[in-house]
């Protein structure tokens, strides 16, 4: 605890369980409550696994999953995929097959989604940073065609659109509760940030971006959005950093879940919406928190 307001939205007495590992290198958290299960990606190995909340089975969902990152459902229920070794957006239909969202913009390939988001309105928003195309273990070598951005999906007529194009790297996003801002990770090689953007034109487009924080050494991978406009982020950063790091509204960091691993992203989830997953290098971590996590992450 760094500031009081953590004690309202974490339960000292809950206890943070490990219910999955024997992973590689684990991203993507997303929850199916009409399901009761989560699923998450498990790049190098080219699988999105899947855990039961009734049993704690653990199993294969997807296989190949070609070298999934992140992962959403749209306001529909159907799972929104980044996928690395095909550098594509896809959705996957209730009959199980696979609709390509995003392959190319400009008639140029992309350089392979990272992490994605879906507003109200139905629009998916995913970032496009060069992960996939960097190396072999989380996906292929190939060369870059595009610059790195932040795209937007229009709900109803599909037409893609540029909303950030002033990041080194961007990476993990979400939204405010109200959905007037966009939290975007950067991720470049050097110093590592967190930007927020007001969401302007009916909520198509983003104004200039500024600086919510830097908290280096260590520093944030995926994030999501309370109920209450808390950022809560997948961090990294050693001993005493590695975990989840939540951060008020103005900025400031109010508090930790430190985990032994590093923590590359996370969701809420459970019957409230009030059970925080974890996808950590090799395991998946849960707690019981007594924030909620709002929809669309």
């Amino acid at each position: 605890m760094l500031d009081p307001r953590f004690e309202r939205i974490i339960l000292g007495f809950a206890a943070i369980e490990r219910i999955a590992g024997n992973c590689r290198f684990n991203e993507g958290p997303v929850w199916f409550g009409d399901g009761r299960y989560l699923l998450w990606s498990d790049i190098p190995n080219d699988r999105i696994m899947r855990w039961e909340e009734e049993t704690g089975a653990v199993s294969v969902f997807r296989r190949p999953s070609h070298y999934a990152n992140g992962n959403t459902r749209d306001r529909e229920g159907r799972l929104i995929t980044c996928e690395h070794d095909t550098q594509r957006l896809t959705r996957t239909e209730y009959d199980g097959s696979i609709s390509v969202l995003a392959a190319t913009f400009d008639s140029k390939k992309l350089t392979g989604p990272n992490d994605a988001i879906v507003k109200s309105d139905g629009s998916i928003w995913f970032s496009d940073n060069g992960a996939a195309i960097r190396g072999n273990y989380l996906g292929h070598k190939a060369t870059q065609e595009l610059p790195f951005r932040v795209y937007r999906i229009d709900g109803r007529s599909g037409e893609m659109t540029v909303v950030v194009d002033d990041m080194e790297r961007p990476n993990g996003l979400c939204f405010s509760p109200d959905e007037s801002k966009l939290y975007v990770v950067d991720t470049p090689g050097g110093p590592k940030t967190v930007h927020v953007y007001d969401v302007v034109d009916q909520g198509t487009k983003l104004a200039a971006g500024r600086l919510f924080f830097d908290a280096m050494p260590g520093y944030a991978d995926g994030i999501r959005c309370d109920t209450e406009g808390n950022v809560w982020c997948g961090f990294s950063g050693g001993e005493g950093q590695d975990g989840v790091a939540v951060f008020a509204p103005e900025g400031k960091m109010i508090g930790r879940v430190l985990l032994p691993e590093r923590c590359a992203n996370l969701c809420f989830g459970g019957r409230k919406r009030n059970r925080l997953f974890m996808a950590a290098s090799q395991s998946i971590y849960s707690v019981y928190v007594e924030a909620q996590g709002v929809l669309g992450g």
